[in-house]
């Protein structure tokens, strides 16, 4: 998540030092660049569609950035309070998501696909319409956001009048100048916007040419060493233990379940996510010894960087009991394991992969409790 903040207030920062970036901002007086872009409600929208409208706030955003996750419900409330006031509310997701590194998404149980915005939109019962440029960017290059949330507001004649953040602050306790209301409420007014620009905060627009990053950080993920090494009964207790602060999600395995093949690569790229957040990744295959060539042959394949550990015996009995005495059968089985132990989810079967990113993300120390409140519902 710091990764996250440190990457957006380099680029805001080298922004306001040098005045001038490859991805212009729209500027403010300036017509509203045309769109025709696919919504999550299957629709294709168009700036056509608004004609009517007094005024048209587009707001940039997406689904990873945690900054953008605060204003979810935020979006939702100008698009409620002010629909039956004729103001149309529109949310355009314009990053490109092949320009986003996996630890990037270290705050999101998703990225920023069309059809992951449709498993946000259900998630947190999103109505506004939500639109996608994240294949071509055309858009977005006529609007220059710089950060998601970046709104940006226009008149009657479609006019630019605003552009800039949604409020002064992230944290909604802090917030004490509601700078997108002030302007729609201006213009609803027939009144000059009293302040026509501000400056945006949150995570950087991830355009095209920043794949690069990500084909890079894919080739020294590629470079890591994959190893499997064996596991006894004290090891498994002492496993199960999870002493300390840790967050360990300990999934049970073997190369001839394929339910187990089926997830082990959503539960790799959990662990890409989260590794930087201290969370741990422990994947225990239940073959016996003599089949370690077959285990390291999947691991391999599945390129498993995480820790990876097998039976050392053929005591499967005395193996599971050691590590949890209920469970007697069957794999997958896998636990999250919170500090001291304590179990925030387990499952006998294949793991809700989005469950569990959110259970971790609800209960992962954050540098802002309202993070954490998002993932739980609050």
């Amino acid at each position: 998540m710091r990764k996250i903040f440190t990457l957006a207030l380099i680029s805001l920062v080298s922004l306001a030092l040098h005045g001038q970036t490859s991805h212009p901002i729209l500027a403010v007086g300036a017509p509203a660049p045309d769109f025709s872009l696919p919504g999550v409600d299957g629709k294709t929208h168009k700036l056509s569609d608004y004609t009517s409208s007094p005024v048209l706030a587009v707001v940039f955003t997406c689904d990873h950035c945690p900054i953008a996750q605060m204003y979810e419900n935020r979006i939702e409330k100008l698009y409620q309070d002010y629909k039956d006031r004729g103001v149309a509310v529109i949310a355009i997701q314009g990053n490109d998501p092949k320009a986003t590194t996996i630890d990037e998404l270290d705050s999101s149980d998703i990225g920023d696909t069309l059809a992951e915005m449709k498993i946000r939109v259900q998630y947190k019962h999103i109505h506004y319409p939500y639109l996608y440029d994240g294949e071509t960017q055309s858009v977005t290059q006529a609007y220059g956001p710089q950060a998601t949330p970046h709104v940006f507001i226009f008149d009657k004649e479609r006019h630019l009048r605003y552009q800039g953040r949604f409020d002064n602050s992230y944290r909604i306790e802090k917030v004490a100048t509601s700078d997108a209301r002030n302007a729609i409420d201006a213009l609803l007014a027939n009144k000059q916007v009293p302040v026509t620009h501000t400056a945006v905060f949150g995570c950087s627009t991830k355009w095209k040419e920043k794949e690069a990053l990500r084909v890079a950080s894919e080739q020294k993920l590629e470079g890591e060493p994959v190893s499997v090494n064996p596991v006894d009964a004290a090891g498994l207790k002492k496993l199960r233990a999870n002493t300390g602060d840790n967050y360990t999600l300990v999934t049970f395995w073997a190369t001839w379940c394929t339910s187990c093949i089926a997830e082990f690569s959503d539960l790799q790229d959990t662990y890409r996510m989260y590794s930087d957040r201290g969370f741990k990744l422990v994947t225990v295959s239940v073959n016996t010894p003599d089949e370690k060539p077959s285990v390291l042959r999947l691991l391999n394949k599945k390129h498993a960087t995480s820790t990876n550990l097998m039976f050392s015996s053929e005591d499967t009995a005395g193996l599971q009991a050691a590590f949890d005495p209920k469970w007697q059968s069957a794999v997958p089985y896998s636990v999250l394991l919170g500090p001291n132990g304590k179990v925030l989810y387990s499952t006998l079967g294949s793991v809700d992969v989005l469950q569990l990113r959110r259970t971790l993300l609800a209960a992962m120390p954050s540098d802002y409790i309202g993070f954490n409140k998002y993932w739980a519902g609050q």
